[in-house]
């Protein structure tokens, strides 16, 4: 019962979303649904359950109406029931664990990002064992996802990593979003204003009356997350990296970098390659 996709170089915007049936009229309360994906999105959708999305290879996107999020290995992603949202995958291996709303309460206003710790990663891998569309459960896989939910409960009251960029439907403020997003390398603020046709204090103000952050922030920010997906996805240098996404020295990516992340680049990109050399388990059989 997947989600209808397209090739992710189509634009997908955001209308009416449809509902998506997970279960295919199976009474189980919760399950799992594994993904392997080269380069898709899935179309605007709901759920009428909870999903918790985790990629352990690759980078998923996940946007709803108001933020982008990205999800890199090692993060998963909280999507509330009944939330429209859009889902992209790029080169990823990913489990979504789905829930019946009753098993994890107080949570379903937001998506949220948050850091996966190992046994949490591990128990979201092998949920892959009890599909969401199965047909009828059994004991063990009641008292598993009961623990699992009850672990997410918790998990959701602590601090989340903020791996997400505002959207906007105001056409000058979302035309300055996609000209940062396709030029990020080299774009400041004399060239996007030139490209959208106003000028750089109103580009201040409106930016920030609709996003309530700085342009140069979000620049700054779409510079970081990207770089997250390079250092997942390549091998070029950290260095490299740096330079590709805009920035004009190492130490002031380093600086960036962990002020978004809480750590360095050079770690960041060790622990995500440590993970995934562990990591392989074949989703698709289980």
């Amino acid at each position: 019962m997947g989600v209808a996709a397209a090739p992710a170089n189509d634009e997908a915007a955001p209308v009416a979303a449809v509902p998506v049936e997970m279960r295919a009229g199976s009474p189980v309360r919760a399950g799992a649904w594994p993904e392997d994906a080269e380069d898709l999105v899935a179309m605007w959708h709901t759920h009428d359950l909870h999903q918790l999305l985790y990629a352990f290879e690759g980078v998923a996107e996940v946007e709803t109406d108001g933020s982008h999020h990205l999800l890199p290995p090692q993060q998963a992603a909280w999507i509330p029931a009944g939330l429209p949202h859009q889902t992209t995958l790029r080169k990823v291996r990913t489990v979504a664990v789905f829930f019946e709303p009753s098993m994890v309460r107080g949570h379903d206003d937001r998506v949220r990002v948050l850091s996966a710790a190992a046994p949490v990663r591990e128990m979201i891998v092998y949920a892959a064992r009890w599909r969401i569309d199965r047909q009828s459960s059994d004991p063990t896989a009641d008292a598993f996802f009961i623990a699992l939910a009850l672990l997410t409960a918790e998990w959701l009251d602590t601090a989340e990593a903020p791996l997400h960029l505002p959207t906007s439907t105001v056409p000058v403020v979302a035309a300055v979003m996609r000209h940062t997003q396709e030029h990020l390398a080299a774009v400041d603020e004399q060239s996007v204003c030139a490209a959208v046709g106003i000028s750089e204090r109103s580009l201040r103000r409106a930016f920030r009356a609709e996003t309530g952050t700085s342009w140069r922030e979000y620049r700054t920010t779409s510079r970081v997350l990207r770089a997250m997906a390079m250092l997942a996805e390549h091998d070029r240098s950290i260095l490299d990296t740096a330079v590709a996404v805009g920035f004009e020295s190492l130490s002031g990516f380093d600086r960036a970098f962990r002020r978004l992340t809480g750590e360095r680049p050079v770690d960041y990109r060790r622990r995500i390659r440590d993970a995934a050399m562990r990591e392989v388990p074949d989703v698709t059989s289980t």
